[in-house]
């Protein structure tokens, strides 16, 4: 074949001398638009799965590369005056100059003819080759020319950063955050020499503008960083390599993800794109060169395996097979990336005024989700033992000089006069079991069993405060005397036996109202027994098939305020150690919050002031007759992952109404308001709701959503992304989840309920021997 590689970059080089070193007879050419051994930027980080990969696809470039390479394992941070350090975190970097004049060295060396100085301004330029790899970068000719076949997405992200270097080595990977008048300022840096780092300086649009370096040139932007940096840099001087740029050194990062990434174009040749023209990923995690490198590697594999090397026939086969095989695992580390790039986008305002320099380092550690806590404690285990020694004693846990600190999810947790053993919660869940609205025996055992298995605190299913207000037919109420002595036997059952806290969730569930039990058919009107529904505007919730809704006149609202009065006085009257407000989901007062289902033009709907109006009417009405020594909070739909619906920015705001009302915690849910939500579902995928509400708005937070394991309630604690856990399925599928979960991470000092003690240490002895299991078979691997 004949190839062609537009642009000189790691993917077009390595692309190269991977497919001449294939077959020879290939026709290999690689135009770059810069001069002979001549680039720009400076250092590059690889993983060492990609140098593996690299040793096993060309071990020439690979031992070149490593001879070149600087390891360092440590992460350190600059932050309030402290240094804090952690290590085991395994980087390699090297100059990227370095890199590709390897790269180009050994393209020369196969016979792969190199052009320089031509910007190739079109791939029909070569009508010639039967496969065009586009390599041009970010700001892609080839991309842009077909984007309507490549189909790229292109995200600017509002920071901006400016790359330079110095001759100050670091021997850590070191992360430097600097106040200034106008705000946060944040350097990452690193060495790839011996004698030259990078030093990436980052901020916001806001902070960077104030600082006037909107108006400022290269030379100015320089003075500027080596000025506020001063106290890091000692005396050396920050460099640029870019002198070639006109205007303003600071750039945005652009996020690129493209839905389709090859072609045929009109010439008859095959156009793949390849790095950073068909993905990009943020510095934050430094992976853009290890997935241009992955790129090269996996399209070659391709070709090898396909045996495409007689002719273009299954070009259309290999290349359809590359991009299924890099699609998932590029969009993971773009997903890390993302995560992470938020996180520093975000910090300024949400982490360094609010967390101590301890808890924004493991913050900052886990910032891409990738890192969770054990996997901190594999690679820093005295580090991390220290941290949680912190953090307890913070939470008013003493821990003895060489003593061992309760993992985060196990420590107390206490509000108003309300004491929690641990940070895990049993979510309300609906159990469509109830008769006329009253509990029973089923519910009993249920809750009585969640209460015996662990959990600070057991949520009862929302309860609802008049029968109109009921989901279905088996949800239970708070509007009879026989309810009330059904939930007091629970709450006493519950009080008796365990140490665990039990709460009330009270809720009205408005247009969602008269629908059949779940397995019936979920939202489903009933077939029979309908009764009359409202909301606050007119709906149907499943558009042509659900009830419609009557809108609530003022009467109506205060008939229903009465009834949460009502239920709270007996949700306090029963024991109930804590109360929430139901506010999420499309239920009552969700529907009057979110702008999708409020289409009032009252002083109850238009503006989120007004849309709010009506649940902190309920609220304050709530509050007043809660006891003021227990706690109450409020579940809110944080997105409603609807165009035009709430948003992570609304629901700051709306937790702040809450706050100033007098709620103590937002749990922190979201959707399920509209049946147009296209949620992105995922592990945690729910918690940056609760982060940003609690580092924002200032308010204890509950995270739920897809928490399933202790390494993430873990993480979530720590981080101090949520004040509590709250685990929903999973304590369907094993009532003694957080007794399980004590158990597989060793922490043994969890008191077990006494009957069941027996059981304790056989299962945490079937815990210890799977890890030895594990061990012995890793090690065994190694070697």
């Amino acid at each position: 074949m004949k190839i062609v590689c537009i642009g000189g970059g790691p993917a077009g080089l390595y692309f190269a001398l991977l497919m001449k070193q294939q077959n020879p007879d290939h026709e290999v050419v690689v135009v770059e638009r810069n001069k002979p051994y001549d680039t720009f930027g400076w250092g590059v980080v690889f993983s060492d799965a990609t140098m593996d990969n690299m040793r096993e696809w060309d071990p020439v470039t690979a031992a070149q590369i490593e001879k070149a390479f600087n390891h360092w394992d440590d992460i350190e941070l600059l932050f309030k005056g402290r240094t804090i350090r952690s290590g085991g975190h395994g980087f390699v970097g090297i100059g990227r100059k370095h890199l590709l004049n390897i790269l180009q060295a050994r393209c020369e060396a196969l016979d792969v003819k190199l052009v320089f100085e031509t910007d190739v301004q079109s791939d029909e330029d070569y009508a010639d080759a039967d496969l065009i790899i586009a390599s041009d970068g970010v700001n892609s000719r080839i991309r842009t020319k077909y984007q309507s076949v490549f189909k790229p997405d292109i995200v600017t992200r509002p920071n901006r950063f400016i790359w330079l270097g110095t001759h100050k080595v670091y021997e850590a990977f070191t992360f430097d955050f600097v106040r200034t008048e106008h705000g946060w300022f944040q350097a990452h840096i690193y060495k790839f020499d011996d004698n030259t780092s990078t030093f990436i300086v980052e901020t916001t649009e806001e902070t960077w503008k104030a600082s006037g370096l909107d108006q400022a040139d290269q030379e100015q932007s320089i003075a500027f960083c080596e000025k506020i940096f001063a106290d890091n840099l000692q005396g050396a001087k920050l460099m640029t390599n870019a002198r070639h740029l006109r205007g303003s050194a600071w750039i945005n990062f652009q996020r690129v993800v493209c839905e389709q990434w090859w072609l045929r174009n009109p010439r008859d040749s095959y156009v793949v794109l390849m790095g950073d023209a068909v993905h990009t990923a943020h510095f934050a995690i430094g992976s853009g060169t290890k997935l241009a490198i992955e790129d090269a590697i996996e399209l070659a594999r391709q070709f090898k395996l396909h045996g495409a090397v007689a002719g273009k026939a299954q070009i259309p086969e290999v290349l359809a097979a590359y991009q299924e095989a890099r699609r998932v695992e590029t969009l993971r580390i773009q997903n890390a990336a993302w995560n992470a790039m938020e996180w520093f986008e975000v910090c300024g305002r949400r982490y360094c005024d609010q967390l101590a320099p301890e808890q924004f380092m493991y913050s900052m550690l886990t910032r891409s989700q990738r890192i969770s806590h054990e996997n901190l404690r594999l690679r820093d285990a005295g580090w991390l033992g220290g941290y949680e020694k912190w953090l307890a004693e913070e939470n008013g846990v003493p821990v003895q000089d060489g003593g061992k600190a309760p993992p985060p999810m196990f420590l107390p947790y206490t509000l108003r006069g309300l004491t929690l053993k641990n940070r895990i919660v049993v979510s309300p869940m609906a159990q469509y079991s109830a008769v006329d609205g009253v509990p029973g025996d089923y519910h009993l055992v249920h809750l009585g069993a969640r209460a015996m298995g662990g959990a600070g605190l057991v949520f009862a299913e929302m309860a609802c405060v008049s029968p109109e207000g009921r989901i279905t037919p088996g949800c239970p109420g708070t509007y009879s005397q026989e309810q009330k002595a059904a939930w007091k036997r629970i709450a006493d059952w519950i009080h008796a036996h365990t140490d665990a806290k039990f709460a009330m969730q009270i809720g009205h569930a408005g247009a969602k109202a008269s629908t059949r039990l779940a397995w019936d058919g979920t939202d489903l009107p009933l077939t029979e027994g309908n009764w009359p529904i409202m909301a606050a505007s007119e709906q149907q919730y499943l558009e042509g098939v659900s009830q419609t809704s009557k809108a609530m006149t003022r009467a109506d609202m205060d008939l229903v305020k009465q009834q949460f009065v009502d239920g709270a006085r007996m949700a306090a009257d029963i024991g109930a150690d804590w109360l929430e407000l139901h506010c999420a989901h499309g239920y009552l007062l969700s529907a009057f919050i979110s702008p999708l289902t409020n289409h009032r033009t009252d002083e109850y709907g238009g503006s989120l002031d007004n849309r709010l109006r009506y649940p902190l009417e309920v609220f304050h009405a709530v509050r007043a007759v809660w006891p003021e020594d227990r706690p109450m909070s409020v579940r809110i739909s944080a997105h409603d992952w609807v165009p035009g619906g709430i948003t992570p920015d609304d629901a700051v705001l709306i937790a702040k109404a809450f706050k100033d009302a007098g709620a103590d915690l937002i749990d922190c849910s979201s959707g399920q308001v509209s049946k147009q939500e296209k949620p992105v579902f995922g592990r945690m995928f729910q918690t940056p709701f609760a982060d940003r509400i609690r580092q924002e708005a200032g308010i204890a937070t509950m995270a739920v959503g897809a928490i399933s394991e202790a390494d993430h309630a873990n993480s979530i604690i720590a981080a101090g992304r949520a004040d509590l856990c709250a685990v929903a399925r999973p304590h369907l599928a094993n009532p003694a989840w957080t007794l399980t979960e004590a158990a597989k991470i060793g922490y043994t000092q969890i008191a077990w309920p006494r009957p069941y003690f027996q059981g304790k240490r056989q299962m945490e002895t079937l815990f210890e021997r799977e890890k030895a299991q594990q061990a012995a078979a890793t090690a065994a691997g190694a070697h």
